[in-house]
């Protein structure tokens, strides 16, 4: 099966990308969850808007990639949360939550796309978050959880 990526899709591409995969994946895992479209001479017309939009997004090189990796390695990133009398979180932290902590805290914009939480975030303490800035480049970035 032929498919345009939407999204970025870790092992197989970026946005823009058209790829062959397998029947099943495309159709029942990559489809539904809005990371691919079925490829057509009309879907092709979508690949140039598609690239566009990620090479605005998109670090432009590694040497940036390591600026902006020391950046937020330096940051002091708190996420105040409610939490009950044992340490856990009342729900958890997302994506959305360490993207705003970093805006907050004085750190450059980040794709909420690029960051891979290991386990979801539900109790109070210091946890790390992978950045994945470049394909060569991620970044560590310590997030401390406090309660409110």
């Amino acid at each position: 099966m032929k498919l345009i990526l939407t999204q970025e899709v870790s092992g197989l591409g970026g946005p823009g990308d058209v790829v062959e995969v397998k029947d099943g994946y495309g159709r029942n895992y990559l489809m539904p969850r809005g990371a691919a479209i079925r490829w057509t001479r009309g879907g092709e017309k979508q690949i140039s808007s598609i690239r566009r939009g990620r090479e605005v997004r998109e670090v432009r090189d590694q040497s940036q990639a390591g600026d902006i990796k020391r950046e937020l390695e330096s940051l002091s990133i708190k996420i105040p949360v409610r939490a009950g009398g044992g340490g856990r979180l009342f729900g958890a932290v997302t994506v959305a939550d360490i993207v705003e902590a970093v805006s907050k805290a004085g750190g450059p914009q980040v794709d909420k796309r690029r960051i891979e939480i290991g386990q979801p975030i539900k109790t109070v303490g210091a946890h790390t978050v992978t950045v994945r800035l470049h394909p060569e480049v991620t970044a560590a970035v310590s997030v401390e959880v406090v309660p409110a």
